[in-house]
């Protein structure tokens, strides 16, 4: 047991801030929400009296000032989450973000600045890294067991019909920053990057083919990493049968994954390559099953903040995963591939994810 319960509030108290309560209220011990802050206040009072939260405001500097709080849940739509992480780095306060974390990649390095200058931290939502399946995953890759990785799929293939796009921020650059590369497939391939390690290389097509948004509603990429592995990515808001799926073929298994929206132990497969029996047993002797979620990666920002050490996922960590997607976009408006790195702060898709511009705007 921790002997430090910290003092944690959500600001933002739409659909996703119960997720964040939920994961909470698993660690009673260590974590107990003291507020909930929201534009309209009376949303967040009934949002507090739903979780039995103590105290309710109706904005992110009152709760500040009230200075009674350890770490903030921040839980509001994209295009504000700069100008809110930053008041809380300049308060001194911890701050979780709902992904994605920015609009850009220069608004990123915007935050890192700001971070660097500030006692506080910001950390980074990418849930599906948590689950026992994805940790046994990267535990068996870096103990040499699967051999090297060779490539992988990685497919978000969601349905969103047209009336989800009716709420103003949905489907634009200037708020939500892009369409299912931004705001829907970002978990899986950053579970993808955090497996697979450093990208090298991106092609990508990304097009609008149903849905009545600014963004896309489906993209394409082939990737290359550091390591050699290649894999494919693909984001889509068109597909009437949702699944979320990875597959790792290394030299000596490979690795499988279907779910929707998160993952149980139950959701893998592993399939040894002839004369390798060895990693099936090795993947069926580690006991855990824990879900992939807001709660597996709450109670790890815990264990870490406990130790002393940066609570996962990290801003800088997340860098990787930002810049994939905004190398993305650049490879399909611009038809031409994008190295890491390539995207320097005066790029316009370092700048906007759409950077100069949708083909489908013209």
């Amino acid at each position: 047991m921790s002997e430090t319960i910290r003092r944690v509030a959500i600001v933002g108290t739409g659909g996703i801030a119960t997720a964040h309560a939920q994961a909470v209220a698993t660690q009673p011990d260590r974590a107990r929400l003291v507020a909930a802050v929201d534009v309209d206040l009376g949303r967040a009072e009934a949002f507090a009296k739903t979780w039995d939260v103590p105290a309710a405001y109706p904005s992110l500097a009152a709760l500040l000032a009230a200075g009674d709080v350890d770490l903030v849940l921040l839980c509001t739509p994209p295009g504000s989450h700069v100008p809110l992480a930053a008041e809380c780095l300049a308060a001194g306060v911890d701050v979780l973000v709902e992904k994605p974390p920015t609009l850009s990649l220069n608004e990123l390095d915007e935050l890192l600045e700001l971070e660097s200058r500030s006692t506080a931290r910001v950390i980074c939502v990418f849930q599906h890294r948590f689950g026992s399946g994805a940790v046994r995953l990267r535990r068996l890759a870096a103990d040499g067991l699967l051999g090297r990785p060779l490539v992988a799929t990685c497919h978000t293939l969601w349905y969103r019909d047209d009336a989800y796009f009716a709420v103003p921020w949905r489907g634009t650059f200037e708020i939500e920053g892009g369409g299912p590369t931004m705001g829907h497939g970002i978990h899986q391939f950053d579970l993808l990057l955090s497996i697979l390690g450093p990208w090298e290389q991106v092609t990508a097509v990304a097009a609008r083919q149903a849905r009545p948004t600014q963004t896309e509603d489906v993209s394409l990429a082939l990737v290359t990493f550091a390591n050699g592995a290649v894999a494919s990515i693909v984001n889509s808001l068109v597909s009437a049968r949702e699944t979320s799926t990875l597959r790792f073929d290394y030299e000596h298994a490979s690795v499988e994954l279907e779910h929707l929206y998160g993952y149980t132990d139950a959701d893998w497969t592993v399939t040894p390559a002839p004369g390798q029996e060895a990693v099936a047993d090795a993947w069926s002797a580690d006991a855990a099953d824990i879900p992939s979620g807001h709660s597996a990666q709450f109670a790890a920002v815990l264990d870490a903040k406990d130790a002393g050490r940066t609570a996962p996922v990290s801003l800088a960590d997340a860098r990787d995963t930002m810049e994939l997607i905004a190398a993305i976009y650049a490879s399909a408006f611009t038809g031409k591939p994008v190295r890491r790195g390539e995207l320097d702060a005066a790029n316009p898709f370092s700048v906007r994810m759409d950077g100069t511009g949708a083909p489908w705007a013209t």
